[in-house]
Formats: structure tokens, sequence, C-alpha cells
């Protein structure tokens, strides 16, 4: 009997701790760095003209997050980028630019290194929503702005590239991908809660999840996610290569991301992505009725600190 009921109470402790709500949050401490490795691969396939082109994007980069102060409204920080890499394999050629690259026919290496140790501003919750991103677009106007063997039509054909992947817009999107993942509300083991985050990079697009608490660990957390993206309004047109386009795509992203228990920042994100769609090109002088696209994209990537 006595045996019966010291497993009778054991359990009993068991389940209380495994039901008691966790608060979940950044907890950064001022003055510390915190970094953030990103290492991507794109995959993409169009149709054009009948034909099926795919290319494979590889996107690769570094940053440091330094806290410089903290008050009600989060955590505000000196950012830099430590290093960046992009690569491009396509049916007629394969490009590769890197920031470590000392070439000084590689203009856009170049560029990418410009930027490297400059410092711009974050701002951002505990609850990992970014709230601001200051001086990086200046940031790169600097860097390409001092390549005289540049055209002032090949600067800004740059600086609008760079603007997707890299401007403020883009990377407030991007850095919310494994930051912004928090309820604002304690949580158990098994209980959901849901985010909305805005992703831009050439175009916007919504992306919904609902996260779920899966494992208090001695040292992490467990938090795995399932999303649904969409294009946010699919009768805007962007600018991509000089052609006003538009898009229509929609998929589905599954991201298992285990943060440090007492910071709640990242140490590792697997994030896998898959989006179909169409994208439209307007009518223009070179393509007079216009064109439609269809595509679909998976992106493989790893997050880690």
């Amino acid at each position: 009997m006595k045996a019966i009921l010291t497993l009778f109470f054991v359990t009993l402790i068991f389940s209380v701790c495994q039901s008691q709500s966790s608060e979940l949050s950044l907890k950064l401490v001022n003055g510390n760095v915190y970094r953030q490795i990103t290492n991507s691969k794109v995959t993409i396939s169009q149709e054009v003209n009948g034909q099926t082109m795919d290319m494979v994007m590889k996107i690769n980069g570094t940053m440091t997050f330094h806290v410089k102060a903290i008050d009600e409204n989060g955590f505000h920080m000196d950012t830099k980028f430590e290093k960046l890499s992009m690569s491009m394999q396509m049916p007629q050629a394969t490009m590769e630019f890197d920031s470590e690259k000392k070439d000084e026919n590689d203009v856009f290496s170049n560029i990418l290194g410009a930027v490297i140790d400059k410092t711009f501003e974050v701002t951002m919750t505990k609850t990992g929503k970014v709230t601001e991103v200051k001086n990086v677009e200046a940031l790169w106007e600097t860097a390409i702005d001092q390549f005289d063997q540049l055209s002032d039509m090949q600067r800004e054909q740059i600086k609008a590239q760079i603007m997707q992947a890299y401007g403020a817009a883009a990377l407030k999107g991007s850095i919310e991908m494994v930051t912004a993942i928090y309820p604002d509300q304690p949580v158990s083991i098994g209980e959901k809660w849901a985010i909305n985050t805005k992703l831009e990079s050439g175009m916007s697009a919504i992306m919904n999840t609902d996260y779920e608490l899966v494992d208090l660990a001695a040292d992490y957390t467990l938090i795995r996610g399932n999303s649904t993206i969409k294009t946010a309004d699919k009768d805007a047109y962007v600018e991509a290569n000089g052609m006003p386009m538009k898009y229509d795509l929609a998929g589905s992203m599954k991201s298992e991301i285990k943060v440090d228990k007492n910071t709640g920042w990242i140490m590792e994100a697997n994030i896998n992505q898959e989006i179909n769609g169409d994208a439209y090109i307007k009518e223009n002088p070179q393509i007079p009725d216009g064109m439609k696209i269809p595509m679909a994209m998976t992106t493989e990537m790893v997050v880690t600190n």
C-alpha cells in the first residue's frame, strides 16, 4: 500500500510540473553580443515560354547584435554584418559573390565587403518582434556610391536588388523568422499560440504561424512552428530586373527552433519552406502582351548562433 501511495504522489508531482506554464521571451543582457548565422538554399523552378528553367541560390550571412540599452520598448542593439556571400547556379552560368573575396574586378563582392563591420540599429521587443531597423539603407547606399566605375543606372539597379534582400523591411522579416516566435503570455508544454509576420523580399507576403512549446530541457527550449504563407497583395506590381512584376504565390513552412533557456536567443533553427504560384510580367515595350510565369520555390534554411 505504501509503494502504491508513493507512486501515486510521484506521478501527481510529475504531472503538475509538466503542466506548469513557462514565460517564454527574450532575456538579453545589456552589453552582451549575440550572433545569428544563416545558411539558406533556395531552389526555384520557373516555366518560361513552355520551357522549365531551374535556379539554385545559396545565401549565407553572419550578423551580430550588441545590446546597447534596454527599456520598455525592448532591446536597442548595434547590429553588424560579419560576413555575407551568395551564389546563383543557372543553366547559362554560375555566379558567386563573397564579402571576403579580394578582387578589384568583382564589384558586387566589393560592395558586400564594404558594409562588413559597419553598424546599423535594430530595436526588438521581448517577444522578438523587430520594431525598427535604422541606417542600414544609408549603409548600402554609401557602399555602392563609392564605386565610380558603375553608371548611374547600374547603381540604381544594384541598390534596388540589395534593398530587396538586405533593406530595412527585408531584414525585419528575415530576423523575425527566428526571433518573433514568443507568446505574450505563459504557456505549457503542448500549448500553441499564433504569430503573424510580414515578409519583404522583392514582394510582400504574410506568414501566419502556429507555434507549439515542445520541450523544456535543462539548457534549451524547443519550439515548433507550422506556417502558411501567401502574397500580401497579388495585384501589386514591384520592380524586378527593370520590369514591373506581380506575384500570386502561396505555400507552407515548417520550423523547429531551439533557443537558449536563459536568454531566449537562437541556438539552432531548421526551416523548410515550399511556395508555388505564378509571377506576372506587366505589358511593356519588351514584352507587349505581358507574360505569366508558373513557379515553384523550396527553401532549406539553418540558423545558428
